[in-house]
């Protein structure tokens, strides 16, 4: 008699994961019910006996990625109290009042390459709510979803982005937190801008990361090396923000876990170093209503409408006010450096890549703004809420705007500006409110404190070792 195997979990081949994957995110973008799609993933996750657990997935104010495990039984019975202790997460609650709870956003939902989170599992994100079940101030994710949903609300208006997420990659495991006492990265190759050999290291990293990520939903443009040794970037698909920047958290996550399988490092970096490109995190961003782009205009100076120009002159207007977000890490403002193509300038630009923002060649369908300052370990959810509340919102320049816009003006160089920049903006105070505002300054300072003052030429150990992406409770407490 044939004995039964011990486990029976499921594992989905590629091309069906695809397929499941992207109907989900037909159901997100066509803002199908919210109880039909909850209905219909309980159902699945009744029916699927071989599914053995749900990773349910949060970010919190600096934003790194959260991830438990539950038990399909459990969840299934326990999915309207899940609760975790926030005070254990940096930039969440206090220890006296640490419960929080999660909220499982069942159209944020993903069929998982068993081969790389392992058999049997499952993934959904979650909005953190007060124990109340309102809104948690400090979930980006949160403010995000209210603000795209009531742009539609209001007039049909939808918000589109599409990051361009640049990496490095370097050799053996954690490398990051072996920085301190190795003191350097090490390549893994370093063949340059879109020239790697079939199967060199990077290129059988960036082949099998683009493979999970097209499994997922992402829907790839291309792939390729970058400019600097040993750098990567996969596009995929622009689509509603939300849906952006949750891909923007799995996209990291997928190159880390395929990169640890290889016995490699993906670093999110900004500047991780001198003397080569640092990583940027290329913001493309657009409005549409009735499926018409309201960014586009044919007679428009470089082909974007009056709505257009407006959204990027409010944006270089508050530059500064907005650079803690876009830029959140000491290490980050290495990047704003005008020698390897910095976009540092405040200004907007057609071709200029050291502006600010940049105005791609478009078409009715692609016209969009390009904010080229974000840095890959900004919040990505405060990054897209930021610049939408920023885009249509923010004061407008007191001056000539065609002036402003000419005239060259640049970043702040170093944290400390940023931050003193933020804490002072009164508008930032409106958008992120004054808890969110104070909370996320004394992360940057208590992060800038532990660092070097002076950046100088060389990469500190500090400035990595205390980096919100590397950085944990052990290391953070032996300061």
């Amino acid at each position: 008699m044939e004995q039964k195997p011990l486990r029976d979990f499921l594992e989905i081949p590629y091309d069906e994961l695809e397929e499941l994957n992207l109907k989900v995110k037909r159901q997100r973008i066509k803002r199908e019910s919210p109880d039909k799609i909850r209905e219909e993933r309980i159902k699945y996750l009744t029916d699927e006996k071989r599914i053995k657990a749900v990773t349910v997935c949060f970010t919190d104010l600096e934003g790194r990625l959260h991830m438990l495990d539950y038990d399909k039984k459990f969840l299934l019975k326990s999915a309207d109290n899940l609760t975790f202790d926030g005070s254990s997460i940096r930039g969440f609650s206090a220890q006296a009042e640490s419960d929080l709870r999660l909220n499982v956003d069942w159209s944020a939902f993903y069929w998982l390459p068993s081969d790389i989170f392992g058999p049997g599992k499952v993934l959904a994100f979650c909005e953190v709510l007060e124990r109340d079940g309102t809104p948690y101030h400090s979930d980006m994710r949160g403010q995000l979803k209210r603000a795209t949903e009531q742009l539609f609300q209001k007039d049909g208006t939808v918000f589109h982005a599409a990051p361009e997420i640049e990496g490095f990659l370097f050799k053996n495991r954690d490398a990051e937190r072996h920085y301190h006492e190795e003191g350097k990265f090490e390549f893994i190759s370093i063949g340059g801008y879109y020239h790697a050999l079939p199967g060199d290291g990077l290129r059988a990293f960036i082949d099998k990361a683009a493979e999970a990520q097209r499994a997922m939903g992402f829907e790839n443009e291309k792939d390729h090396p970058e400019v600097a040794p040993s750098q990567f970037e996969m596009n995929f698909s622009y689509s509603e923000a939300l849906v952006a920047a949750d891909q923007i958290q799995l996209y990291k996550l997928l190159c880390r876990q395929v990169a640890a399988q290889q016995g490699l490092t993906a670093s999110f970096l900004p500047k991780p170093v001198t003397g080569v490109n640092g990583n940027g995190m290329h913001i493309n961003m657009s409005l549409s209503k009735n499926n018409k782009n309201l960014f586009y205009d044919k007679g428009g100076q470089d082909g974007l409408s009056a709505m257009g120009w407006e959204f990027i002159d409010r944006i270089l207007n508050n530059a500064n006010d907005i650079c803690l977000v876009l830029n959140s890490s000491v290490n980050s403002y290495r990047r704003l450096d005008p020698h390897y193509e910095a976009p540092n300038q405040i200004k907007a630009s057609a071709n200029n890549r050291g502006a600010m923002v940049r105005i791609p060649f478009g078409n009715e369908r692609s016209a969009r703004v390009e904010c080229r300052s974000v840095a890959p370990d900004a919040n990505p959810y405060m990054v897209l809420f930021t610049l939408l509340k920023t885009g249509l919102e923010g004061p407008q320049p007191q001056e000539d705007a065609e002036t402003k816009r000419s005239r060259t003006r640049f970043l702040p160089d170093n944290i400390y500006d940023a931050v003193r920049f933020f804490k002072g903006s009164q508008f930032i105070a409106q958008t992120l409110g004054e808890q969110v505002q104070g909370k996320y300054a004394e992360l940057k300072v208590a992060a800038a404190d532990r660092c070097p003052k002076q950046l100088g030429t060389r990469v500190k150990d500090a400035e990595i070792q205390f980096h919100h992406e590397v950085t944990n409770q052990y290391l953070w407490n032996l300061f």
